[in-house]
């Protein structure tokens, strides 16, 4: 009797993921794993053909950094990444995972002064442990897979609490010992987001340490840098990597990009890494293919305004001596200056507020003139209007520069992607068909087959997932169908919530969850879990 499969992909262009030459053959699935066919299928038998002639079969693209840790369960459908061809994303990053959070209070107020980056549905926030929390996201069935990260602020909220406070020894192990348990319960590594309190709150030492007990169960450390620290050039990115040098564990930088106002290009950032490699350690990053960037707006405000938690931030934004204090602090970095323009580029969203929706996509600069008030009074009373939750989308890496970190050898692609807001970032619906599109087809900055590696081979080492990221005899089937001529990003400044032309299938788990550019209503995605 013939073999049987559950769907032949035939005629297909393969590229593996590898970053080996693309091929002709065709793709079987059979109970969830891949089988490559060299050779004819008409005497095959499958539940399901499609017919890949003039397309391009890839492994699922893999996302190093997405904020759906929560969005999640409000669209478990998560169009915005499926339609991508995203079959597994990366979340609890910045530092911002919801757990281990041992007291659900704490639980809900990280998710309360974090909901202008990760939003805040209206759910039970009822779990306490990453195996409560991973075992809620299995039960929500969602359409892609999962991989979780434990983020420094959960450890230090469990430790320490929410203040601005040095961590002590003892302090140290009680975070070592609840990221060890994490780790034991699927978690894949350690994450920090050096911007946001209390994580920002972190030394180098204390990093060290958790990456140390990351490394020793095969996780690794990724961060979002300290953006203010020393010369907010090459300083951030020197801290990052001497945390993988001491911790002794594989360090990643995630959206990894050039400013225009950095002095010197992106050549002595990428040396950074290069050099650090070269050195013998390993670093690697990713980057979104993007200009735009977003997350919370209460970002603006210093980090020690947000110590205590959001009911002292809260307290503190309506003081007005702490707004004076935040007015001379953001003068002296620059922030505030003749005519205002630092607030033109600020777009804000996520507005509930009925006085406030108007203003929803508009920029900080534009509410602002219409108030006639002081900048900082504006954005305070915003904050504090909309309970903390207002979102941002501000210029992010710098034109002339992006190219450079999409085509390094050692790149990722990571989306960083937000979804909240009428008008978010257009990475969240546009990054990886702009990268097959624009800069590889249109622009031809780098191979086909080196950016298919950077999305799915690449990412799935970082991640320790051995059965992911190639097409090969026994590998998980999650592929992406797409037209090489036709794929692009429909997703701009302006008009962001656009899905792509050209990913035509999306298989998760050998199940079919893209058919015909439409989403099947299929949610067989799970979480990845270190181990399993």
């Amino acid at each position: 009797m013939p073999d049987r499969y559950d769907l032949l992909v035939e005629g297909g262009t393969v590229v593996d993921g590898t970053g080996e030459r693309a091929f002709a053959a065709s793709v079987g699935v059979r109970d969830g794993r891949i089988e490559v066919i060299d050779g004819p299928t008409d005497d095959l038998v499958a539940a399901r053909r499609i017919d890949a002639t003039g397309r391009v079969v890839a492994p699922g693209f893999i996302d190093l950094h997405s904020h759906s840790g929560l969005m999640i369960f409000a669209d478990p459908l998560h169009e915005p990444k499926i339609r991508q061809g995203v079959t597994t994303e990366v979340i609890g990053v910045d530092g911002l995972s919801y757990a281990p959070i041992p007291d659900l209070a704490d639980l809900e107020a990280l998710a309360h002064i974090n909901a202008g980056l990760d939003g805040r549905p209206d759910i039970a926030y009822d779990w306490s442990s990453v195996e409560t929390y991973l075992d809620r996201l299995d039960g929500l069935h969602p359409s892609l897979n999962l991989a979780f990260m434990v983020g420094n602020s959960a450890l230090r909220i469990g430790a320490i609490g929410w203040e601005e406070v040095e961590a002590s020894d003892g302090d140290v192990a009680n975070m070592r010992a609840m990221l060890r348990e994490a780790m034991e319960e699927g978690a894949l590594g350690i994450t920090s987001g050096l911007d946001y309190p209390p994580g920002a709150y972190a030394s180098t030492d204390e990093l060290a340490a958790l990456t140390a007990e990351a490394a020793r169960a095969g996780g690794f450390y990724h961060t979002h840098v300290r953006y203010d620290l020393g010369d907010r050039y090459l300083d951030p990115f020197r801290e990052a990597i001497d945390i993988g040098r001491r911790g002794g564990g594989p360090s990643h930088i995630t959206h990894f990009y050039h400013r225009q106002t950095f002095p010197d290009g992106p050549g002595p950032m990428l040396a950074l890494v290069d050099d650090a490699r070269a050195e013998g350690l390993d670093v690697t990053f990713d980057t979104y293919p993007y200009e735009w960037a977003s997350t919370r707006l209460l970002i603006m405000i210093p980090p020690w305004v947000q110590a205590g938690g959001p009911v002292r931030t809260k307290e503190r934004l309506a003081e007005a001596g702490v707004r004076d204090r935040i007015r001379r602090e953001l003068a002296e970095r620059g922030v505030l200056f003749a005519g205002r323009r630092a607030w033109d580029d600020v777009r804000v969203g996520a507005f509930t507020h009925p006085d406030l929706v108007r203003w929803e996509g508009s920029t900080l600069g534009d509410v602002i003139a219409d108030r006639g008030e002081d900048p900082v009074d504006v954005l305070c009373d915003l904050l504090l209007a909309e309970d903390l939750r207002v979102n941002q989308v501000t210029p992010g890496p710098w034109t002339e520069t992006l190219r450079d970190f999409i085509r390094h050898p050692i790149g990722m692609i990571g989306t960083d992607s937000t979804f909240v807001g009428a008008r978010p970032s257009p990475r969240t619906y546009g990054s990886y068909p702009r990268v097959l599109g624009q800069f590889v087809r249109d622009e031809a900055l780098l191979s086909l087959e080196e950016a298919v590696r950077s999305m799915t081979s690449a990412p799935a080492a970082r991640l320790g997932l051995r059965d992911r990221g190639t097409i090969r005899d026994g590998a998980v089937a999650d592929l992406v169908v797409f037209d090489p001529k036709r794929v692009r990003s429909n997703a701009t400044y302006e008009e962001p919530r656009q899905f792509p032309d050209g990913i035509e299938y999306v298989v998760v788990e050998g199940e079919i969850v893209v058919d015909r550019d439409r989403h099947t209503g299929a949610r067989p995605g799970r979480v990845l879990r270190r181990g399993a």
